[in-house]
């Protein structure tokens, strides 16, 4: 028998949904065909069976979540016992007939500063074992890849240390479910301990919407919960700042419109607004490397990038996720426009590779194909700016002195204020005006 882990999936998932099974108990499987598709909070992948032979159990059902390590699935191929999950590990988890990914090096946890008390990485699924055993997660020594802490970990903890299990109150009235005690429980622990840590916050327990009418509940999974806590994140950590202005893309987009008409069905033949825009941004922060930075407030650190990925976030039907165009200075506007299209395509079937979904150091968000003629969007954390565009839309405008139609761009950056100022935001964006405005002045400083 051979028991199939779900297999690290990629850095920093820790977790996955079961989104469709491709066998049944007792069928059939051939090596390296369609096992299970599995999305994690960045993107559905298909993982193919790393054995052939006959379907003994599925330890799964659509829609359950399971944690990397966790049997999913019992193939009998002919062998007595499980094997190792090092027998396994360097198989390749995507389409089938995909290239092999290229190997991600581990990151290296920094070391903490003396004094300092750093977070440690670990799973939601491991802060909450370690909440339920009531062990300080901090204490724990990590075993996982960058120095994550693993259930293992926390679990290897409280028995050195014999730390107790913490009892779930009992239901204090017959029509009081267990789990709902222990749901209470816990947030009564959550709201004791955000509003200890930060002043004046209380949260309160939200009402029983089912009192006043008809309602339907969807658990938040995957990519949604990813956007929720990033999101939380972003708002929590960074002082937003916001900078708007408009620029006059008429001639950029006659330019555009031409270019796109004579190179249709070849190179560059998707030529959006967006490729031009990466382009201006990407000589927009070789000029200002404040933009194209993160700031680590544990050692009151700015760490300058000086490569420039670009990410712009794509609205999947599943989620909002950010594939990246990466090396953006070294690309063209027509190698920019073709991958924005390929990445997108990809995103939108739920195919995005999680490595192209890595290593931002800006991103770009338009809204301007749904309509709308500003947002303020959130900083895409550990980024230390964001770029938001509206709907490009025709305006009278003055022009020496006489009214006329052009077509208007809105922009709006909101930045960290931790790393730079209104002033800096306003040359920032002002350059970038300056260049949309002209093609020719675009095409020749980039």
């Amino acid at each position: 028998m051979f028991e199939f882990k779900l297999p690290d999936l990629g850095e920093g998932i820790a977790e996955g949904e079961i989104l469709k099974w491709y066998v049944e108990e007792g069928g059939p499987i051939v090596e390296d065909e369609p096992l299970v598709d599995v999305e994690t909070d960045k993107a559905a992948v298909t993982i193919p069976s790393p054995r052939g032979g006959t379907i003994k159990a599925l330890k799964g059902k659509v829609g359950d979540i399971v944690n990397v390590g966790d049997v999913v699935v019992v193939i009998d191929d002919g062998s007595a016992g499980a094997v190792t999950e090092d027998e396994v590990a360097d198989k390749t988890f995507a389409e089938p007939d995909a290239p092999a990914p290229a190997a991600v090096p581990e990151a290296t946890a920094p070391a903490a500063q003396p004094g300092v008390r750093r977070p440690v990485p670990a799973a939601p699924a491991t802060r909450r074992l370690a909440r339920k055993l009531k062990i300080d997660i901090n204490l724990v020594t990590p075993s996982g890849p960058g120095g994550r802490v693993t259930p293992e970990d926390v679990h290897r903890f409280a028995d050195s240390s014999g730390a107790p299990v913490a009892a779930v109150p009992a239901a204090k009235a017959d029509h009081v479910p267990a789990s709902k005690v222990a749901d209470d429980t816990a947030f009564a622990e959550f709201a004791a301990h955000a509003s200890a840590t930060i002043p004046f916050l209380e949260i309160e327990p939200l009402p029983d919407f089912s009192s006043d009418g008809p309602v339907e509940i969807e658990a938040l999974r995957s990519i949604r919960r990813k956007v929720a806590r990033k999101m939380v994140t972003s708002m929590a950590l960074v002082p937003h700042v916001v900078h708007m202005d408009e620029a006059d893309v008429t001639e950029l987009d006659k330019f555009r419109i031409r270019e796109r008409e004579r190179r249709q069905g070849g190179s560059g033949g998707k030529l959006t607004l967006m490729a031009f825009v990466v382009k201006a941004i990407t000589a927009g922060l070789k000029a200002a490397p404040a933009f194209n930075a993160s700031l680590d407030p544990f050692r009151e650190e700015i760490i300058y990038k000086q490569y420039y990925n670009i990410g712009f976030a794509a609205d999947t039907g599943r989620g909002l996720v950010v594939p990246v165009v990466k090396g953006t200075n070294n690309k063209s506007i027509i190698q920019i426009a073709d991958d924005i299209y390929e990445k997108a395509t990809l995103a939108r079937e739920g195919k995005l590779p999680p490595e192209d979904m890595r290593g931002g150091t800006f991103t770009i968000t338009n809204v301007g194909p749904l309509g709308g003629t500003a947002l303020l969007p959130t900083i895409n954390y550990p980024e230390v700016a964001i770029l938001g565009m509206g709907k490009v839309q025709e305006k009278p405008v003055v022009r020496d002195g006489e009214i006329v139609i052009r077509k208007m761009l809105p922009l709006t950056l909101a930045f960290d204020h931790r790393i730079a100022d209104g002033a800096d935001a306003a040359r920032f964006v002002g350059e970038l005006v300056r260049q949309l405005s002209d093609p020719n002045l675009l095409l020749l400083e980039t």
